[in-house]
């Protein structure tokens, strides 16, 4: 009887499998990929407009007082090349996540499953496409008409100007006529070498020349030399900025990239990208 009630049991398993059908197959949904939230809210959330916006704005309301004050200069201390009062006025700007949005290059990477190289970089350069941070072509311009003189000092190869500077024009923000104001990686500067992707000689080469009002970026070494970029190193030189921020250096934020990030893993980009997760993941802090 036991037997029979089994065997009956499972004939009826049986037919509602067949009814119901083979099972559907998994589908993956998409891989992880650490940059995913950064980039849709660089794109979809009015907080990062917002952030923008208030950080011009807020530079803005202090132009009139820095070109008013002779002694006022936004040169890190050990950047500063002696007295500047007389020079004219200028301000130095990062570009990328400074001025510029790059967040549809990012964007390609997360739903193509890669990571930055410097080969997708160059065409996207290239394409004269990205789009201006919220806040910044009026600021800048607003300052150019005052006679201030805007220096773009970025990490894009000296050799992308023409690139650059046409992106730049496009999205309406000043480039001066006359004066190199794309001072990119790998350029020249006499007496001076900076080590890997360092700004300093760059900056320098701006502040013999003009009374450097304000700088901009979205990385602390757009500011000032981080040295090794480790924690320690990093820690340190945002002890050194006193009150230069928020009045002579303003900050974009920019969750996408950085070395922030490169710091905690000892700017290692061997390794994978499961054991880079896991050495971010390590330093949560959770109380």
């Amino acid at each position: 009887m036991i037997a029979s009630r089994f065997l009956a049991l499972a004939c009826l398993v049986s037919l509602a499998a067949c009814a119901a059908g083979p099972a559907p197959r998994h589908t993956p949904g998409p891989a992880a990929d650490d940059n995913l939230n950064a980039v849709v809210w660089m794109q979809n959330s009015e907080e990062f407009a917002l952030s923008a916006l208030t950080v011009y704005r807020a530079a803005g309301a202090l132009l009139d007082q820095a070109l008013a004050d002779p002694a006022w200069d936004a040169m890190a201390p050990g950047e500063r090349a002696g007295d500047r009062t007389g020079l004219p006025p200028a301000i130095i700007v990062d570009v990328d996540e400074t001025i510029l949005d790059n967040s549809a290059y990012q964007a390609r990477l997360v739903l193509e499953g890669r990571e930055y190289d410097t080969g997708s970089w160059a065409e996207w350069v290239e394409e004269a496409r990205a789009t201006p941070v919220p806040g910044a072509v009026e600021f800048l311009s607003a300052a150019a008409g005052q006679g201030v003189t805007v220096f773009y000092i970025t990490n894009r190869e000296h050799g992308q100007a023409e690139a650059t500077l046409a992106n730049l024009a496009a999205v309406g923000f000043p480039v001066a006529q006359g004066v190199p104001v794309h001072l990119g990686l790998g350029m020249p500067v006499e007496g001076c070498t900076d080590q890997g992707q360092n700004k300093v000689c760059r900056r320098q080469w701006v502040a013999e020349r003009y009374r450097v009002l304000m700088q901009f970026g979205d990385q602390l070494s757009d500011f000032i030399d981080i040295g090794d970029n480790s924690p320690a190193s990093r820690a340190q030189a945002m002890a050194s900025a006193g009150g230069y921020i928020g009045e002579r250096w303003f900050m974009l934020p920019n969750p996408t990239y950085g070395y922030w990030e490169s710091s905690l893993f000892g700017e290692d980009w061997s390794l994978s990208r499961d054991e880079r997760r896991r050495i971010k993941r390590g330093s949560l802090r959770t109380h």
